[in-house]
């Protein structure tokens, strides 16, 4: 198991490399699992091998993945170099193009939210009878202050960080990887 890296990305130029939905489903695929070969990551993601092959080139490009060694040297497998990121950039940036790239980022990996959202309901008979009484969405309509948000974020964060798939040493027998994304934002209108 890997140590936990979680990095902050506020280049412009890496943050546009991230804003595609096939290279955040790709990042994160490798982040929870053992090194993969673009085939691998084909199949994983409902993708095809050679577009693959070039969004990890793209990702390694920047840092965000690199190639694995292997005995054979028939097989190219590739492993993400991180386990986790952060790519929220403060409003009011003076860097504009960095601004503007975290807000596609966010917007991309929105989609991706709702795309595995999609991918489960569709196939949710496949996941088979121990993955049937799950509830894989929760929403709530809080009145808190921004630092009670924080707060929050955090606590909830520090209940997560144990089962990420990329650091936890104790996963029991038969667990599986599961996508958990968080989303809070305030909503003004509603006052």
């Amino acid at each position: 198991m890997r140590q936990e890296q979680r990095v902050a990305v506020t280049d412009p130029t890496t943050l546009e490399a991230l804003a595609h939905p096939v290279r955040l489903d790709l990042l994160s695929y490798l982040m929870s699992s053992a090194p993969r070969t673009a085939s691998e990551c084909a199949r994983a993601i409902g993708d095809n091998p050679s577009n693959c092959s070039y969004h990890l080139r793209v990702l390694a490009k920047h840092g965000l993945v690199r190639r694995v060694e292997t005995d054979s040297g028939r097989e190219r497998p590739w492993e993400a170099t991180i386990t986790g990121l952060v790519s929220d950039v403060a409003p009011g940036t003076s860097d504009h193009a960095q601004s503007a790239a975290a807000e596609v980022v966010l917007d991309a990996s929105l989609q991706l939210d709702r795309q595995v959202a999609r991918e489960f309901l569709r196939s949710r008979d496949q996941a088979g009878p121990r993955w049937q009484g799950v509830q894989p969405r929760s929403s709530y309509g809080l009145r808190v202050t921004p630092e009670e948000m924080r707060s929050l974020l955090e606590q909830i964060d520090a209940l997560v960080r144990p089962f990420i798939a990329a650091t936890r040493q104790d996963a029991p027998a038969g667990s599986g990887v599961a996508h958990v994304s968080v989303l809070a934002v305030p909503r003004p209108s509603f006052e």
